[in-house]
């Protein structure tokens, strides 16, 4: 099994167990993603929801190119990033709030899910950043669009995106995308930090996550992200994308 999903008291935690290969993304992590969310959809009894990978290396490195660059054309990749998409907006958009418990380091797609989250808890040792600029392409799941809505300077944000590099959890506190740097056990950093939180009523949690709600349909965010992840399909056929995942692979494999 590639996750693990598990239901403590309310709290409902997905895990990506993938450690080997960097807690990446294939089918059936997205599989899981559907299932958890479905499981929040139509069950009253989930008041949060936490994302985290397995091991203290990765929270998650992404897609798993490895499976993905079997994609060649637009049309191709455009059905896979639409798919994680389309997850990524149902997460977003969750009733409850949900919680990217990073544990290590978050990079290209990763970081676009924990982006997508309403938190970002994250280990002093992670390190994480949009990278997909070093593969030619830009963020395809609507992590940028994302980004840009996520309360952070729009030069932070801008910044973030074209420097394609990773950033120390200190740096990341520093620009607001960061909510918590934590030290030691992340269990009990989540717990410190939804401490106030679980004292309050689900139905508040959930009045204010539908003001967030309002507000995205109002900025049409579902469209600017679908815009976003049709740019990155037509970008991913290229000659530069092609090369730089090649080169990619081939220093992996050595």
């Amino acid at each position: 099994m590639t996750y693990s999903i598990e239901n403590r008291d309310g709290i409902l935690s997905f895990t990506i167990t993938r450690e080997e290969k960097r807690n990446a993304i294939n089918d059936e992590v997205m599989d899981g993603f559907k299932e958890v969310i479905k499981t929040i959809q139509t069950h009253n009894d989930v008041r949060f929801l936490v994302i985290t990978g397995k091991g203290e290396k990765a929270f998650c490195s992404g897609g798993d190119l490895s499976e993905f660059h079997k994609l060649q054309t637009e049309q191709e990749a455009f059905g896979m990033l639409s798919k994680m998409g389309d997850i990524l907006y149902e997460l977003a958009t969750l009733r409850v709030p949900t919680i990217a418990l990073i544990n290590g380091a978050a990079v290209g797609g990763g970081c676009e899910i924990a982006t997508a989250c309403d938190f970002r808890l994250v280990a002093n040792h992670a390190k994480c950043g949009f990278i997909q600029g070093t593969l030619g392409i830009t963020s395809g799941w609507g992590g940028g669009t994302y980004l840009f809505e996520s309360g952070i300077k729009h030069d932070y944000a801008l910044k973030m995106l074209v420097d394609a590099t990773t950033y120390e959890a200190s740096k990341l506190y520093e620009i607001g995308w960061a909510t918590r740097v934590f030290e030691g056990d992340k269990n009990v950093a989540l717990k410190e930090f939804i401490s106030s939180m679980e004292k309050i009523h689900p139905s508040v949690h959930h009045a204010y996550k539908e003001m967030k709600l309002r507000s995205w349909n109002e900025k049409n965010m579902y469209n600017r992200a679908l815009e976003e992840i049709k740019l990155c399909a037509k970008m991913w056929e290229s000659e530069a994308h092609n090369e730089a995942v090649n080169r990619f692979l081939n220093k992996s494999n050595n």
